[in-house]
């Protein structure tokens, strides 16, 4: 099996899907899973992705908010979109592709500026969504499961993961309670964090900087809130990752850099 995956909050796909054209183009990945799409399916440009070579399109979405959607040159064999938190906010759509591969496209809430689950129902609702999904794939846990799974899971877990460990210990997405419960879920399936498989894990990697920052490229004040894992069956496939840190420079960009994982 040869598979390259991406993973990209764009932030608005109807805005940006010039820039998706271009990072297809270039990059020329099997497979895309775009977070915060930000487009009812409706008005989800289908169409243009087909016309971009990405012939099988998947998408949950809704009007202004969330959004998932997965585009791919290989055929689906299987679609699915699974809501959590009883609510239908269009956060995990998966596909099967035909060889038994199930690519999982996840947008975790970002969890409000308070990280108190008591005082802030987004930070609640977060971690009650991180539960949830443990306890789905722990139930599912096989060791021939060939799952991929990638997002913005909107927290960056190792110190190396954000530009200062002990100024962002007490912000939402570098929590200790966050990056246990990330623990916790990749523990469900023994998932291996496949960028990092790559990428020693003392090197600091960044996919996603702020716009407020007045010129982010030169402060780099960034954090690693997009993942791409695989279950053990995929593990010693990992042949390659990369973040995308030019993508944040283009004209009019998602402030999250592409993601990409080889598996050979």
């Amino acid at each position: 099996m040869a598979l390259t995956v991406a993973t990209w909050n764009i932030n608005s796909v109807r805005l940006r899907i010039g820039l998706a054209q271009r990072f297809l183009a270039e990059m020329q990945p099997d497979v895309l899973c775009l977070q915060e799409t930000k487009a009812a399916i409706d008005v989800f440009p289908f169409d243009a992705f087909r016309s971009f070579g990405y012939r099988h399109v998947h998408a949950a979405g809704m009007k202004g908010y969330n959004g998932v959607a997965i585009v791919s040159k290989k055929p689906f064999a299987r679609t699915d979109v699974k809501h959590w938190c009883e609510k239908e906010d269009a956060r995990h759509a998966w596909v099967t592709l035909r060889d038994g591969t199930e690519v999982h496209n996840f947008y975790v809430p970002a969890g409000g500026d308070i990280p108190d689950p008591l005082a802030n129902i987004k930070f609640a609702h977060k971690l009650r969504f991180l539960d949830e999904v443990t306890t789905w794939f722990t139930a599912r846990k096989a060791p021939a499961n060939r799952f991929v799974l990638v997002g913005d899971l909107n927290i960056a877990p190792l110190e190396s993961d954000v530009w200062s460990h002990k100024a962002l210990l007490k912000v939402v997405s570098h929590t200790p309670v966050e990056v246990e419960r990330l623990a916790r879920l990749q523990k469900s399936h023994d998932w291996v964090d496949a960028v990092r498989a790559i990428i020693p894990a003392d090197r600091p990697l960044y996919s996603w900087w702020s716009y407020r920052a007045a010129d982010w490229d030169a402060t780099d004040k960034g954090r690693r809130l997009d993942h791409v894992w695989v279950t053990p069956a995929l593990g010693s496939r990992v042949r390659g990752a990369e973040i995308f840190r030019d993508v944040r420079g283009w004209e009019q960009a998602s402030d999250h850099a592409p993601v990409l994982v080889r598996l050979r």
